[in-house]
């Protein structure tokens, strides 16, 4: 019901903003506009799918061969403590945790290849235990809306457009720091609001030993990257540490699976045929989200709401050096390449070194692509009614960008 709402609103804000710019100024290019932006998000919808493909065929083939291996159920085992205690509904040992926990990994090393296709694997062995197919269970969104939340632990492709504009940032990994805190602020915060929509108890032993421990592991790599590593050696270092868990996992999986006495070859193939059928199943989800996405942005609704966003702050006599960098924020839960463009538009007009330039490289690295998210990964599986996980998503969003406002002004601001 939420995503339909949503979904629905987009639609008739676009065409009411829309009819007004046309009726203000009369110039027919609005609607021309528009349609050329829906048949080409319908397309780009498609070829996003298709070069999922390559991507799924390969990551399922392998993980086809871990589960065999017996890899992921060991893994289910670590963290199975912790997460039964967020996934209550998940059996004991179930290989759902190994499939989440690779699929966090993944995103906190900045893996999107490799996320992707850990989070829908995860989403469909969670689908096994939903009783209720067409709607979201609980361990489905409590999986989601932390999954969206985006924690990354170096945001390297920021760093890199950030030494890349021109002029270049004087420090691109100044943002790193703000980037980590934000990000960290907005998985706890999904963590809380799901809890406690979920009725799950986060003052257990295990949980805070868990959180306590990450946060700490967290705090050391930042001490280590931040005070030990010099700047032109971040990027190397981050190339290094996930680039090579990647491969590290590819053969510990083939490893455990020639001790297993598995057959590599033929368990590769029969993981890998799902790689195409899961990437052709979400085509639709995704045309409709990027479809409802595109009139949006074409129509001038977006700029709209921005504008006016500045103007409602200047009123109330709140600084506005943030609200040149709002764009991507707004941008960010709609569109990642959208968000991007934001982010580099910004940086060219005010540099990147300025004050919204900054913060908007700390908002693109806050949280994931909240509505892509729910149109892929609830695609995949099927799922149409998402209950409360889009609000969750935002909520948290919200909580990533106020914080990316707060750490902006503590490290950039004048």
């Amino acid at each position: 019901m939420a995503l339909n709402l949503i979904w629905f609103s987009f639609f008739i804000i676009a065409f009411a903003v829309a009819l007004f710019k046309w009726i203000i100024t009369g110039d027919p290019l609005i609607f021309k506009t528009i349609t050329e932006g829906i048949f080409k998000s319908a397309g780009d919808s498609v070829d996003m799918s298709f070069k999922l493909i390559g991507i799924m065929t390969l990551f399922l083939g392998f993980m086809n061969i871990g589960e065999k291996a017996g890899a992921i159920r060991f893994l289910s085992r670590i963290v199975g403590p912790f997460f039964s205690k967020l996934f209550p509904e998940v059996p004991d040992r179930h290989p759902a945790f190994g499939h989440m926990i690779m699929n966090f990994s993944a995103n906190l090393l900045g893996l999107d290849n490799a996320a992707t296709p850990f989070g829908l694997k995860a989403m469909q062995s969670l689908q096994e235990l939903n009783p209720q197919k067409e709607t979201a269970s609980n361990a489905q969104i409590m999986f989601l809306v932390l999954h969206a939340s985006g924690l990354t632990l170096i945001p390297i492709s920021i760093i890199a457009i950030r030494a890349s504009v021109n002029p270049p940032a004087a420090n691109p990994t100044d943002i790193f720091l703000p980037c980590m805190i934000a990000t960290f602020a907005a998985t706890m915060a999904a963590l809380f609001i799901v809890s406690f929509k979920q009725k799950i108890n986060l003052l257990q032993s295990v949980v805070l030993s868990w959180i306590l421990g990450i946060s700490v592991l967290i705090g050391l790599l930042i001490s280590y990257i931040k005070f030990v590593l010099a700047d032109s050696q971040i990027e190397n270092f981050s190339s290094i540490l996930s680039n090579g868990l990647i491969l590290l996992i590819f053969l510990v999986f083939l490893l455990g699976g020639m001790y297993k006495k598995v057959n590599l070859f033929e368990s590769f193939v029969e993981g890998a045929k799902g790689g195409f059928e899961v990437a052709i199943k979400i085509i639709p989800y995704l045309v409709a989200m990027l479809v409802a996405i595109s009139v949006l942005r074409s129509s001038g609704a977006f700029e709209f709401i921005t504008s006016s966003l500045g103007y409602v702050f200047s009123a109330i006599g709140v600084d506005t050096q943030f609200v040149q960098a709002l764009p991507t924020a707004l941008m960010k839960p709609l569109s990642g390449s959208g968000a991007r463009a934001m982010m580099v538009d910004t940086m060219n007009t005010y540099g990147a070194d300025s004050f919204a330039g900054r913060l908007s490289a700390v908002f693109q690295g806050t949280s994931d692509t909240t509505f892509y998210v729910v149109a892929v990964y609830f695609g995949s599986v099927a799922v149409k009614n998402t209950r409360y996980a889009i609000g969750s998503m935002l909520l948290a969003d919200l909580v990533g960008i106020i914080t990316s406002i707060l750490m902006a002004y503590l490290f950039f601001g004048s």
